[in-house]
Formats: structure tokens, C-alpha cells, sequence
């Protein structure tokens, strides 16, 4: 994980971030982050992007009256938290904006995690401010976290886990491991670590690695000790957090989905990939962002 900033030698905490446009999903995106702030004793940081809206097409709009409005909005939103959360150190941020994708993308640079709402199940959904949403999640270079709405401090309650997809290389996946343990930590929580396998095809099979497999007692076995050794730095780290190692055949983010039923938070990683209409996540995390009914952190892999 990234070591906090440091401005003229001294060493600075970054806040957690929520981004809010008013809707429903925003409000329990911004709950959210104030939990995880107060719980973690960081600041909270509110942002909001508006674009002026024109009244008529002479354009009579009145840009003063729309940004009074947007202001007012955020200072109600952030007064329900800071009632819920009277120690917790908040600042905000409202800015006029024609693109939101760069006002969020610059929030969470700062940021330890930007939180944003999602919305709804299915195939075909949309996340907070739409195609911004899903372009900031791609682009992001901290962790974002997408939250539902009706998302409750009651699903963080002790017993219910936090899952974390692990893949590759140990080094691969360090980030993730890392947000999942510290997220964890803070909550008294266990982590279930996940490592989804499947059997070779005539693609990806060779005899080097077969061989390996044998050496390591089986395909399955292979799979547990790559997870174990992957584990293994964050189990010294975090001693006092549960650990529950999960090895399972199947497609990656069909086996998180799984068993992330009772879980209060899942983590997966993320690695961009660019197309001819910009930036996609992988099938994975897409996957588990669509489906899964708890709050997702999406973690880039440095």
C-alpha cells in the first residue's frame, strides 16, 4: 500500500472521499465514507461537481442561483453525517464543472478512497453519475469504492466478512490483499481470501508448469500455496485479523460472488484496459460490481 503524503517533511493523511450529486446513492455513498473515517480517525472530504444549466435557450439561467443551490445541498448532506459523526473533521468541495470525470479523478488522487454510489442489479446498469462513474473507476489511480443504496451501518456488523479476490503472482495482487487486511483491521472483521482455478486447456497447458503443479502436490494444492504465500507478509502484519483461505474451481468472479452473501465488503483488483472508446476494467471486477449486493472496492494494481 501507498505510504501516506508528505508536504515539506511532514507526514500527511489523505482523506477519505466521498463524491455526491444528491441522489439517493450518493447519500449512502457519503454515509459510508463517514463510517470508515470516523472508524479509521481520518478527515472526510466532500465533493461535488455541478454544470450550469441554462433556463431557456437565450441562456437567462442564473449561474449564481444554481451554484447557491449546489452548496446548500452538500452543507445538508454533510450536517446529517456530522450529527452522526460529531469528531469527524470534514471539509468540502463544490466546484463548477463541465467534465466530472477530471473533478473526481483529482479527488481521488488525494485521497485514500473515493466512495461513490451505485446503482441497482442486473446486465445492464448504471453507477453514480452514469458513464462518469465507471470511467472514474477505471482511471482512478487510489481505490474507489461503489455503495448501494439502503446500504446500512448494520452490514458491517461483527461476523460478516470482508472478501478479497486474490490472483497471479503474489506480488500481483499486494495492493489488494493490503486494502483488504487494513479495511479489516479497522472493523474487527475476518478476511476470506479467494483464489478461483481452473483446469488447464490445450491454450495454456505446458509441461513446465504441469510439472511444477505435480511438484506442489496437485493443481488444487498449486492454487492453495500461491493464495498462502500471497497471504503470507499481511497474516505477520495483521496478526489480530481472521483469516479464512478459500480455494475454489471455477470462473474468478462467479466463485467471489459465491460467497460474498454475508459479506460486508468485497475487494477486487483492477487492471484498465484501453480501447477505442477509453477505459474498461476487466471482467472481474465488472462482474462483482454488478452483482454483488455489499459495497465494492475496486483496487488498481501498481
Amino acid at each position: 500500500m501507498d505510504v501516506p503524503a508528505t508536504q515539506g517533511g511532514t507526514r500527511m493523511t489523505r482523506p477519505i472521499t466521498a463524491g455526491v450529486d444528491g441522489s439517493e446513492e450518493s447519500l449512502a455513498a457519503l454515509a459510508w465514507a463517514a463510517r470508515e473515517a470516523d472508524r479509521r480517525g481520518t478527515p472526510l472530504h466532500v465533493v461535488h461537481a455541478w454544470r450550469f444549466q441554462t433556463l431557456d435557450a437565450a441562456g437567462t439561467g442564473d449561474r449564481d442561483a444554481q451554484e447557491r443551490w449546489a452548496r446548500d445541498s452538500v452543507a445538508e448532506s454533510v450536517r446529517t453525517v456530522t450529527e452522526r459523526h460529531p469528531d469527524l473533521r470534514v471539509s468540502t468541495e463544490v466546484r463548477e464543472a463541465d467534465d466530472a470525470v477530471a473533478v473526481l479523478l483529482a479527488a481521488a488522487a488525494d485521497a485514500e478512497t473515493l466512495v461513490l454510489g451505485s446503482r441497482g442489479h442486473g446486465a445492464v446498469v448504471g453507477f453514480l453519475l452514469g458513464s462518469v462513474g465507471q470511467q472514474v473507476i477505471a482511471e482512478a489511480n487510489r481505490p474507489v469504492v461503489l455503495v448501494r443504496a439502503g446500504g446500512e451501518a448494520a452490514t458491517e456488523a461483527a461476523g460478516r466478512e470482508v472478501v478479497v479476490g486474490q490472483q497471479g503472482e503474489p506480488e500481483d495482487s499486494a495492493d489488494v490483499i493490503g486494502f483488504a487486511f487494513e479495511a479489516a483491521a479497522a472493523r474487527g472483521a475476518a478476511v476470506r481470501a479467494v483464489r478461483a482455478w481452473a483446469l488447464p486447456t490445450v491454450f495454456t497447458y505446458s509441461p513446465g508448469s504441469m510439472r511444477l503443479a505435480d511438484e506442489a502436490g496437485g493443481l488444487e494444492q498449486y492454487e492453495r500455496k500461491a493464495l498462502g504465500e500471497a497471504l503470507g507478509p499481511w497474516r505477520e502484519r495483521f496478526p489480530e485479523v481472521p483469516v479464512i483461505e478459500h480455494v475454489e474451481m471455477g470462473s474468478a468472479g462467479q466463485v467471489l460472488l459465491s460467497v460474498a452473501a454475508g459479506a460486508q465488503l468485497v475487494v477486487v483488483g483492477r487492471r484498465a484496459r484501453r480501447t477505442a472508446v477509453g477505459a474498461r476494467i476487466g471482467s472481474v471486477a465488472h462482474g462483482v460490481l454488478h452483482h454483488a449486493d455489499c459495497p465494492v472496492a475496486v483496487v488498481p494494481h501498481t
